[in-house]
């Protein structure tokens, strides 16, 4: 398929998903795949006329945009600029559908706000593990101002196994909700807060026990 058909497609697509009809995302995948993979131009061009106005409305929507001090297109374009950076084709593989890409996306919107208040330049998540060296570590949270966020976040999201949890880091530590907060707003993914908190629980366990991380954080 040519690439303005595929565009076609894709902003065809969106209009049904956007009116709560039966959409098809493979289209849009099949962008992002030329975009990202093969290092498209002209893929890429098209994909960032197809999100930036949904790109624009998480700029606008974050709580540090007041303070960012640069008009939303700005930080628009910085977003798409570190989403680009951030998954160069050897990483593309880690994004098996485009809710985890659109995720990730959003993702790099919040931290171009946040870089761009200066709430602080080498600000990870909202909150996190504890990494500690004990035989059996106990999973806890807290601020990690040692790393920045683009750097924490490409090596944590090749830890999570599925789109559970991808949607409770998140929304945890990237969107501030609380457990029943996701629970409620995916309804698709849990059926009971406790399981929320068990993902958690689950993730931040593992990443307590991840050398690499905690080699990273020293």
């Amino acid at each position: 398929m040519d690439l303005a058909t595929l565009a076609w497609h894709c902003g065809a697509e969106n209009q049904h998903f956007h009116h709560g009809q039966p959409s098809d995302s493979r289209y849009a995948y099949e962008l992002f795949r030329r975009a990202l993979l093969e290092r498209d131009e002209g893929a890429w061009a098209y994909l960032y006329d197809l999100y930036r106005n949904v790109v624009q409305r998480w700029v606008r929507k974050s709580t540090a945009f007041g303070a960012s001090g640069e008009r939303s297109d700005a930080l628009v374009g910085e977003a798409f600029a570190r989403f680009w950076r951030a998954i160069p084709p050897a990483r593309f593989v880690l994004f098996p559908n485009v809710n985890a890409l659109l995720q990730y996306l959003q993702t790099c919107a919040g931290c171009v706000v946040i870089d761009n208040a200066r709430a602080a330049t080498r600000i990870a998540l909202a909150e996190a593990v504890r990494l500690n060296g004990a035989r059996q570590p106990s999973p806890d949270e807290e601020v990690l101002d040692r790393m920045n966020t683009e750097e924490l976040w490409h090596h944590v999201i090749g830890q999570l196994n599925g789109e559970a949890e991808r949607v409770v880091v998140f929304d945890s530590f990237v969107g501030g909700l609380k457990p029943r907060d996701i629970c409620a707003r995916r309804r698709d993914l849990f059926t009971s807060v406790r399981e929320v908190y068990m993902v958690k629980h689950n993730v931040l366990a593992r990443l307590s026990r991840d050398r690499d991380l905690r080699q990273m954080l020293r």
